[in-house]
Order: C-alpha cells, then sequence, then structure tokens
C-alpha cells in the first residue's frame, strides 16, 4: 500500500517511514517478533502528486529507497530528533550504546546525531552484501554529495571516515521546506561563490584580437557537447576547456569570465583561494574535490582568479613544504585536465604560471592596457546615462593622455558620481575629473 501525499510537509512523512524502517532494521538484526520481515517491504510515501520542492527533487534527481532513507536520517535531527530515539538502546553486555548504531552525542544537543555508520546499519545490516552499494552514497561523485545536500563531517582524521557526522545542508533543507532557491554558500566546505555582473556582452571593450580568443571560448560553450559527442571529438581529445587570462589589473579578465558565463546560461564560481589552501595535507585536494565535482554537475564554469598564488611554479624539493607544494600543483593539474567544463584562470603575470599548464590550455588570453581608442570607449560607456561631463572635458583627449585600465576608469566615475552627488548635482567639472584620475595614478606609483 502506498501513501500519497499532496502537501508541503513532505520531510516529515519521509521521517514518520524513516521510523517504520529503523524499528524493523533493529527487529531483524537482533531477531525480534516480526524479524522475518523486511525493512524494504515497507512503502515509500508516494510523492508522484506531491508539488512540493522535496518531492521534485526526488522525482528529477530519481531517487530511490536509499538515497531517500539517507535524507530523511540526515534530516531529522532538524525536525523530528525524538525519531532517532529508538537507537539510544543499551547492550546489557557492554554496557553501553550499540557500537553498529554509530551515532554521536554532543552536550549541546539532546538528541542522537546520526552518523555514515548509522546510515549504513540501516541499509546493510541484514543484507551484508548492500554494504558496497550503501557506501556508494558517500562517493563524492554521487549527485547528493556533490550538490552539497549531504556531507560527511569527521570529527577526527584518524577516526574512520564512517564514524563522522552525516550533516544536511542548512541552505537546501531551507529549500526542501520554503521552496526558496538554494546556491552554496562560501565557506571551508565549499570555497566558490557566484561571480555576476550587471553588464551585458555589448559593454565589453577588447580588443580585436582578444575579442576573438573570447569568442572562440563562447562558441565551445555553445557549441561544444555537439563537437564532442556528434563530431565524435571525445575520442580525440580530452573533455572541457581550459583558458588562461592575463595581463594587468582591472583589463577586464574578471568581467569577460562572468559575461561569458551570462551569455550562454550558466553560472560562474569563483574559487577563492584563500579557503582551498591548507596546511593540513590532504585538505587542500579534499576542499577542490568538492568544487570540482558539484560543478561537473552543474556545468558551471570555474574561475581562479589571481591563480598563480595556487597554480604557481614548481620548486625544487628540498623541504617537506616544498613537496606538499608541488603535490597540490600536480593535483591541480590533474583536476583541470580532467574536469569535463569550463575552467579559467586569471592572473596578472604570465611569467609566474608553471609551464606545465601552458601545455594543457586550450587558450592563453593576453589582457593588455587598452589603447587610446579604446579608453575613449571606456570612458563613454563609464560616464553615460550616470554623470554630465562639464562643457570643458573633451573626453578624446583625456583618452589619449592617461592610460588607465578599465577598472581604473570605473573607479574614477565611481570617485566622480560621490563628488557630484554630495553636492546634490550629476554635474562633473574637469578639475574633479582630474583629480579623480590623479588618484588611481597615484595608486600604480604614477603621477601626472
Amino acid at each position: 500500500m502506498t501513501r500519497t501525499i499532496k502537501n508541503k510537509s513532505v520531510p516529515f512523512f519521509e521521517i514518520q517511514w524513516l521510523e517504520e524502517v529503523a524499528a524493523q532494521v533493529i527487529c531483524t538484526h537482533f531477531k525480534q517478533e516480526g524479524h522475518e520481515n523486511h525493512w524494504w517491504q515497507i512503502p515509500m510515501p508516494e510523492l508522484a502528486e506531491s508539488d512540493s520542492v522535496y518531492a521534485g527533487i526526488v522525482r528529477e534527481w530519481n531517487l530511490g529507497q536509499f538515497e531517500r532513507v539517507l535524507l530523511a536520517l540526515a534530516m531529522a535531527p532538524h525536525l523530528q530528533p525524538e525519531a532517532l530515539d529508538i537507537f539510544y538502546g543499551i547492550n546489557l553486555k557492554t554496557d553501553r550504546i550499540f557500537s553498529e548504531f554509530g551515532g554521536i552525542t554532543d552536550k549541546g544537543f539532546n538528541g542522537f546525531l546520526p552518523t555514515g555508520q548509522t546510515l549504513l546499519f540501516l541499509l546493510s545490516a541484514n543484507e551484508p552484501e548492500w554494504r558496497l552499494r550503501a557506501m556508494e552514497l558517500f562517493n563524492p561523485r554521487h549527485r547528493l554529495m556533490a550538490e552539497q545536500v549531504i556531507s560527511l563531517e569527521s570529527i577526527d582524521p584518524n577516526l574512520p571516515r564512517l564514524s563522522g557526522l552525516l550533516k544536511l545542508s542548512e541552505q537546501w533543507l531551507h529549500y526542501f521546506l520554503t521552496g526558496d532557491e538554494v546556491k552554496p554558500e562560501l565557506s571551508t566546505s565549499f570555497p566558490a561563490h557566484a561571480l555576476t555582473t550587471p553588464l551585458t556582452w555589448s559593454d565589453l571593450v577588447l580588443d580585436y584580437p582578444v575579442m576573438m580568443q573570447v569568442e572562440e571560448i563562447r562558441t565551445w560553450l555553445a557549441h561544444g557537447p555537439t563537437l564532442m559527442e556528434d563530431w565524435g571529438l571525445a575520442r580525440k581529445v580530452k573533455p572541457g576547456y581550459r583558458a588562461a587570462f592575463y595581463g594587468p589589473p582591472g583589463t577586464g579578465k574578471t568581467l569577460t569570465a562572468a559575461l561569458l558565463a551570462q551569455s550562454t546560461g550558466r553560472e560562474v564560481y569563483r574559487v577563492d583561494l584563500s579557503m582551498i589552501v591548507s596546511k593540513y595535507i590532504g585538505e587542500t585536494e579534499k576542499n577542490l574535490s568538492r568544487v570540482f565535482d558539484a560543478a561537473a554537475y552543474k556545468d558551471w564554469i570555474l574561475f581562479f582568479d589571481e591563480a598563480d598564488a595556487l597554480f604557481g611554479k614548481r620548486t625544487v624539493a628540498s623541504t617537506a613544504n616544498d613537496r606538499h607544494a608541488n603535490q597540490q600543483t600536480g593535483y591541480l593539474l590533474q583536476k583541470i585536465e580532467d574536469f569535463p567544463g569550463t575552467v579559467i584562470l586569471a592572473t596578472n603575470l604570465k611569467a609566474n604560471m608553471d609551464e606545465a599548464f601552458a601545455r594543457r590550455f586550450q587558450a592563453m588570453i593576453h589582457f593588455s592596457m587598452p589603447s587610446a581608442d579604446l579608453r575613449l570607449q571606456l570612458w563613454q560607456n563609464a560616464f553615460r546615462d550616470t554623470c554630465e561631463l562639464g562643457e570643458d572635458i573633451d573626453l578624446v583627449q583625456v583618452a589619449e593622455d592617461y592610460e588607465l585600465s578599465g577598472g581604473a576608469i570605473i573607479n574614477v566615475l565611481r570617485n566622480c558620481a560621490l563628488t557630484a552627488i554630495s553636492q546634490e548635482r550629476r554635474h562633473v567639472t574637469k578639475q574633479e575629473l582630474l583629480t579623480a584620475i590623479r588618484a588611481e595614478l597615484r595608486k600604480e606609483g604614477r603621477t601626472i
């Protein structure tokens, strides 16, 4: 008999089903009355007609009984902690809880916190051959793990992995209950955040040769799957596309990455290198793996800014730290090479990059300082519909006289706009413009 759920309380019905599953597993495990029955026979709540977000995810991702037990177990401490009280049974032989139940107790929470071992017990205690299948749920490439819905948080790296706390993302729980869209949040467990821009492709001002190279990346984003699958390119080249942007700050590297995503209906995630690099061996690799796995599922573009901090030249391994750094670089090279999506690295100085990267990248694009003609276009775009320029301001001459990047020109606009609005006007004088330009030049150690 199935139970059809039509309202938005689906997670609570899932936990009720979990209680029945847990009771039957324990009954079977200890050969209690009714042990001949099997938890697999307990009908799951029927979600086919439910309009809840949770039900939609179950259907869209084709989640089965194993995945739904996992999700219900992870939700229970948040929504119905008493559902897990059944695991507090005492083993009379040892005078403590049963080892096979797993679980953690915490002084700040008066309830049972499930671990990976708890899930393994539920799914395979009475069917040992199911153990490997159950452990696949913790594979980083499994969708629930890759999408950052579930994580296995280790308390001590010296303990068995399955003793780690089974954790449900707060963002996904909120999504299941309210329907508010979920985006991964920047954290040590997910060191990346979405990169967006209010500008459009028409606002991108680059030299023609540079724009042609950027257009090649956009073409790949639009037609890459067709080339790989229908044209058979997958038999001859590695998956994905790798590009390096190098050049002075403010020349459009980050903006270009954001616009490539925007113009092709994708998201671009900027990887925070400061949160990736860890002094603990293996942690850097684990943090990066989370990002790459999620990006592969979502077809994101990954953007590494100031990439030479992590992708820099390898050194002679004279110390343990050198060997660790070289190991990280090698790992990153391999992850990038195997990644089926698009990776963009940005750096101010190409010379700082490890030479091995050049052989693995389809594009190495130099973002140089804009020419006078391009600077004029940048000045015009910046001030259009924002500030009114004084009649004595000749933008053609300004563009000719002052070598500034697009980012620096936007900073000049900001300073001028602040000065104007503080005096309750939109008009910008020539003196104010020159003062703002001088301020930008001083940042770079230049004067006029």
